[in-house]
């Protein structure tokens, strides 16, 4: 079963996509892992970091976005019965294989156009009347919520060793059953205060996750860590100690990656070229930080499992 991994910060310009195409890059070509990027923001970023704006065109001509995966999603969940003559929509025939000529790197295409917020809340308010006896409202959200992503991954969920999840900025419905359906998550930051405002504003909302589904053990949200990406005009002595020390009030050392991501012009110029800068300019200094914070992520993710294992058998002892 591959590593779910959600990218994810409440606060937008944060380097959430440019952390996300990179890594996952790195760990398809450096570590020949089999790596599938889920593009869930509606500005299309992860996308048009990895494929040009005419192939997105061709595959939103061709159906071939993730705004069918979830509209078919959204259809059966809300429907009593199914529609034989519609057309299903499979993961595997949507997904681009080997994209930026990459063997094991995969991109599940996002949409400008996801779904419709209002309809989806509609859909949710009937499904809950026709249960009213057994399920209120908020449970019949909370049992989209979980299902919602977690079904469009599951069928392909053991084809990868990773699929990382480029999550919108804020806290929608998207957002938030990404955020369920993952191992982890990952949360992109910059050495400013607003930005660690968006990581606090992240880990409350998460908490009240956990507290809704903590009676689910295939509900497991885990922080992988936080990566700092330097801003432009970053000055060291002006923020960077201030906010250091209120992040490692909130967080263990551990949850904090010693890799930095440097103000590297590549990062920008890759974007603009639709490529990750790991592929671009794989000798600049912005990509050897994504290599250096892959490796990291390996080796945080080996201590976790270590830690789940150890846990496993602890608990079977006690059944003992």
């Amino acid at each position: 079963m591959g590593n779910v991994i959600a990218t994810v910060n409440m606060k937008g310009g944060v380097g959430k996509t440019t952390l996300t195409v990179n890594i996952a890059t790195c760990l398809a070509k450096i570590h020949r892992k089999k790596v599938l990027v889920v593009d869930l923001d509606t500005q299309i970023s992860a996308t048009l970091s990895m494929i040009s704006p005419a192939e997105f065109a061709k595959c939103r001509k061709e159906k071939r976005t993730l705004r069918h995966l979830v509209s078919q999603a959204i259809a059966r969940y809300g429907a009593q019965v199914e529609d034989p003559e519609k057309k299903v929509y499979q993961i595997k025939d949507i997904v681009i294989p080997h994209v930026c000529q990459v063997q094991g790197l995969d991109l599940l295409v996002g949409d400008i156009d996801l779904y419709d917020e209002f309809l989806v809340s509609e859909m949710l308010y009937n499904r809950s009347l026709l249960y009213e006896q057994k399920q209120s409202f908020q449970q019949t959200w909370s049992n989209f919520e979980q299902t919602l992503i977690q079904g469009i991954l599951a069928p392909a969920i053991q084809n990868y060793d990773f699929i990382i999840l480029d999550c919108a900025p804020g806290y929608n419905l998207i957002t938030r059953s990404s955020i369920v359906a993952s191992d982890y998550y990952l949360m992109p930051a910059r050495p400013e205060p607003l930005s660690v405002v968006g990581i606090q504003l992240l880990e409350r909302r998460i908490e009240k996750l956990r507290e809704i589904y903590r009676d689910d053990k295939s509900v497991n949200i885990q922080l992988l860590g936080i990566v700092f990406s330097l801003s432009a005009g970053f000055t060291l002595s002006r923020y960077y100690d201030k906010v250091m020390d209120r992040v490692s009030n909130d967080f263990s050392s551990t949850k904090i990656f010693k890799t930095k991501i440097p103000n590297d012009v590549n990062i920008a110029k890759a974007v603009d070229d639709f490529i990750p800068v790991s592929l671009s300019k794989p000798n600049s200094s912005g990509a050897k930080a994504f290599a250096e914070a892959t490796v990291e992520l390996l080796k945080k993710l080996e201590v976790s499992l270590g830690m789940k294992e150890q846990t496993s058998r602890l608990s079977l002892v006690d059944l003992e």
